[in-house]
This record gives C-alpha cells, sequence and structure tokens, in this order.
C-alpha cells in the first residue's frame, strides 16, 4: 500500500480504472495508444505489463519527463509530440489494439470528431478506454464551494465549460461512443468517496485506505451512485 497520504488517495482514486483495464491487459501482447498521456504515468504501467505502448501528448516538456520516467524503470514507451487533432498524421490506421483516452475529451473543440479519431486508431475488435469528469458531481462540488452561479450554468448546459474543460453526464458519453461507432462495455464511476475523505484519516487511521478501496469498488458499479462519481470510466469496443 502507498505510503504517503497523497499516494493513497491517488490509489483509491485509480483503483476502479485499473480494475476494469485488468481485464484487457491480462492477455496476450497490445499495442497501445496513450492519448494526452503526459509524463506517462499510466503508460510506463502499462509498459511494465509487457505491452508496446506509445504516448501522444502536445507536450515536449512532458514526453522528456516520460522518457526519464520510462529509463528508471525499465521500459520502453514511444513519445510523439501531438495531439487527437493530428492523430491521422502520425499513427497508422487500425494499427492499435487499445487506446486510452483519460482527461482528454473534456479539453477538446469537438468530442464527437475526437471519438471518431481514436476509432479510426483502432484495429476491429480493439478496446478504448475513456475516462472523463462528470457533471453531477461538478454541480454538487460547485455549490457547495459557494460556486452557484457555476453551478447552476453547470446543470443542464452540455457544452458549459469550467477550468478543466467540459463535463459529461453517462448517458451523453455513451451517445458520443455509439455516434462514433463503439459498442459500449462498462461504465464505471470513479472517485465516489475518494475526494471526500480527509487526508489527515487516511494517514493516521490504519486500515482506512484499503476500506476505501473496497468502497470504490463496491459503488462504482451502482447506478445510483454514478451521478456522485467524479469521473466516468467507460471500455468500449470498435
Amino acid at each position: 500500500m502507498p505510503g504517503t497520504a497523497s499516494e493513497r488517495r491517488d490509489s483509491a482514486r485509480t483503483v476502479v480504472v485499473w480494475d476494469d483495464l485488468a481485464e484487457v491487459l491480462d492477455g496476450p501482447t497490445l499495442d497501445v495508444l496513450d492519448i494526452g498521456g503526459g509524463t506517462g504515468v499510466s503508460a510506463v504501467r502499462v509498459a511494465q505489463r509487457g505491452h508496446r505502448v506509445t504516448v501522444v501528448d502536445p507536450s515536449p516538456d512532458a514526453l522528456a519527463a516520460l522518457a526519464r520516467r520510462a529509463r528508471e524503470v525499465g521500459v520502453e514507451v514511444a513519445g510523439l509530440q501531438g495531439d487527437l487533432g493530428s492523430l491521422a498524421d502520425l499513427v497508422e490506421p487500425a494499427s492499435a489494439d487499445l487506446a486510452l483516452c483519460h482527461g482528454v475529451l473534456e479539453v477538446v473543440d469537438d468530442p464527437a470528431a475526437a471519438l471518431a479519431a481514436l476509432a479510426g486508431t483502432l484495429r476491429p475488435g480493439g478496446r478504448l478506454s475513456l475516462l472523463v469528469a462528470q457533471r453531477h458531481a461538478a454541480v454538487i462540488a460547485r455549490a457547495m464551494a459557494g460556486h452557484l452561479g457555476q453551478a447552476l450554468a453547470l446543470l443542464d448546459d452540455q457544452g458549459a465549460t469550467g477550468r478543466t474543460g467540459r463535463r459529461f453526464t453517462a448517458d451523453e458519453a455513451t451517445a458520443l461512443l455509439v455516434g462514433a461507432g463503439f459498442r459500449v462495455g462498462t461504465v464505471h464511476g470513479v472517485r465516489v468517496f475518494a475526494d471526500l475523505v480527509p487526508g489527515a484519516l487516511l494517514e493516521l487511521e490504519p486500515g482506512t485506505t484499503a476500506a476505501l478501496l473496497d468502497l470504490e469498488r463496491a459503488v462504482a458499479e451502482r447506478a445510483e451512485y454514478l451521478p456522485l462519481a467524479t469521473q466516468l470510466h467507460v471500455l468500449a469496443t470498435r
């Protein structure tokens, strides 16, 4: 179990995503694209499981940090400078078995076009791991922080954006995926409680992190908790 409260919270924030991905990653070697993968936190973890990973990111500094991270743990991860808009020029069509798109759809100009571009990179039967910010939880968070105008703006406006971009409901995310030609599999809530538990509790109370992981896993598939999730994780098939 990670040692610091921050690391423990991070493990609770990501446990559902990695549980979902286990069914895809526990198998033959895959060609994996990590879109907007930045410094390679996810990419290196995937490469450590024996897969061939390419990160596409617009930041040269992030790609340099990715290269250092990969060297430190003894894996190879390719880095390409670009974004979803330039994907067709960077990646051969139908060349990937799995694409990770985590926290990227929120900031693109056209989510539908972005998903269509991702679909073009995948082989038939390829999988997409999509992680997006969830609107209902953002409304609650804005209201609780006293930003009532922002909460109202986010309530029903699919185009409304905040500091970190637009938000999606589960229905909106799945509709976009279907429109891009994907078959939607699982839709899980991520970070239902992980952002709410005080850091001091994770630091001082033995067993709290393990209990939080169990709780996040337990509510991830419950539809009634989806509106409370900070993020949604969707696994879809090309």
